[in-house]
């Protein structure tokens, strides 16, 4: 995916609407951070950058893992609600 950003409010806006934290990752993904962390070192989930105490990603990623998650739910466990 590209993105074309023209000016630093569009980047600002971009950051705000579009890259998330590993504790905002994880609430949208209802995993634990140790699950987290699984996902990440098995490359199903790929950050965008890794800083000192924060890792940060794209929604549209975190969003994708979370339909094939609940794709897979679906499938192995149908009589969960």
């Amino acid at each position: 995916m590209e993105y074309h950003l023209k000016n630093r409010e569009e980047v600002e806006r971009f950051v705000i609407e579009q890259v998330l934290t590993t504790s905002e990752a994880i609430e949208i993904l209802g995993v634990t951070r140790q699950r987290m962390n699984s996902l990440i070192s098995t490359g199903k989930i790929t950050p965008v950058k890794k800083l000192n105490r924060e890792t940060l990603f794209l929604r549209s990623d975190i969003e994708a893992r979370k339909a094939e998650q609940d794709e897979l739910r679906k499938k192995y466990r149908p009589f969960d609600s």
